[in-house]
């Protein structure tokens, strides 16, 4: 990190990375060319999981380089006076794969707890219905580091 003055701990990284709305997960192809896409999350110990249909290029990237860097941001103000902006973010790296059956839906359960936490027992529902229309991906972390100008 260049600006280590900004550097925030660990544990002021991990708590903007539950917290965050939406991720910008970050592949590479077969082929070397870069791929960024935004992506719905949710973090369960030390894993990061979306959701995604059944065929894509996040999809195609990951089976080829399972390797990604996922970034989110937290609260943000612009400055527009000083020429510049209070932010916080954090930036994960580490390696993707595909789950199955039961954290398959732990996974899901995750962002329907995330996101639609006044409508879980609809979502466990709608959750049955994605069987075989939905995959879940998590992301083990092995290296986060986060950054604030507050």
């Amino acid at each position: 990190m260049r600006r280590a003055d900004r550097a925030i701990t660990a544990e002021e990284a991990s708590a903007i990375l539950s917290a965050g709305e939406y991720g910008v997960l970050s592949t590479v192809s077969e082929s070397g060319e870069p791929y960024g896409v935004p992506v719905s999350y949710c973090v369960i110990d030390q894993y990061i999981y979306f959701h995604c249909a059944v065929v894509g290029q996040k999809i195609s990237n990951i089976k080829t380089n399972n390797s990604v860097s996922f970034c989110t941001v937290g609260k943000t103000e612009i400055l527009p006076g000083k020429f510049s902006t209070k932010f916080e973010s954090v930036i994960v790296s580490g390696d993707a794969e595909e789950v199955f059956d039961n954290e398959w839906q732990i996974g899901l359960e995750g962002l329907l707890f995330k996101y639609s936490p006044d409508y879980v027992e609809k979502g466990k529902e709608y959750i049955e219905n994605l069987k075989d229309r939905t995959k879940v991906y998590r992301i083990s972390i092995i290296s986060m580091t986060g950054k604030a100008r507050r």
